[in-house]
């Protein structure tokens, strides 16, 4: 039998917002600080002769991937700025990355971020994710116009209440959790690839 919609108690809502509707920063002062790390996500479609410019380092501006990379760890410092009711944290590590994928057609970015406190950091992830393909656009723009910014996401969390969050965990085991259409996932790091706070070392 149909319950019906659920108490006004016991249906979720915005954390940023109060009551009467306002906006407000969450109050995370009882909240224990643990160690807590997220991962986010950008795809950048270049047309092959773009692409090949910022590979071969010949774009009009320089170095596009190390520029994007250094803009991106820039970003993801200055989220508490950029968001209205993000926390000022502070970071433990940063780690911004852009490879080129021939085969996607396009840059993939990477960000990594860590943090010991009592909110987590899926936002500087995905801001440091967001600047760093906004950078790739700013120094291609003078050669290519059209290139779009896809499937800038949330990719893991770890660390506090809720506990560890998988974007493939989450859409059932089947895969990246991609929508159909959008670029395929890098592979999985290997032995020696840097991380945040870490590096992954041959077991």
């Amino acid at each position: 039998m149909d319950r019906g919609p659920a108490p006004r108690a016991e249906r979720r809502r915005l954390t940023h917002v109060d009551r009467t509707g306002r906006p407000r920063m969450v109050d995370v002062s009882a909240k224990p600080a643990t160690a807590r790390r997220a991962v986010a996500e950008a795809f950048v479609t270049l047309s092959p002769e773009t692409l090949s410019l910022v590979i071969d380092g010949g774009a009009a501006k320089g170095d596009v991937l190390g520029v994007a990379e250094l803009a991106g760890v820039m970003g993801g410092k200055r989220t508490s700025e950029l968001i209205p009711l993000c926390h000022p944290i502070g970071l433990t590590d940063l780690v911004v990355s852009v490879t080129p994928d021939r085969a996607a057609g396009g840059l993939r970015i990477r960000a990594e971020a860590a943090t010991t406190g009592p909110t987590g950091v899926e936002m500087e992830a995905l801001t440091a994710a967001s600047v760093a393909a906004l950078t790739v656009y700013d120094m291609v723009k003078g050669v290519e116009r059209g290139v779009e910014i896809q499937a800038v996401r949330l990719v893991s969390k770890s660390g506090g209440q809720s506990g560890e969050w998988r974007r493939d965990a989450a859409a059932g085991g089947t895969g990246p959790g991609a929508a159909p259409g959008s670029p395929p996932r890098r592979p999985g790091r290997r032995p020696g690839d840097r991380t945040a706070g870490r590096i992954r070392r041959k077991s």
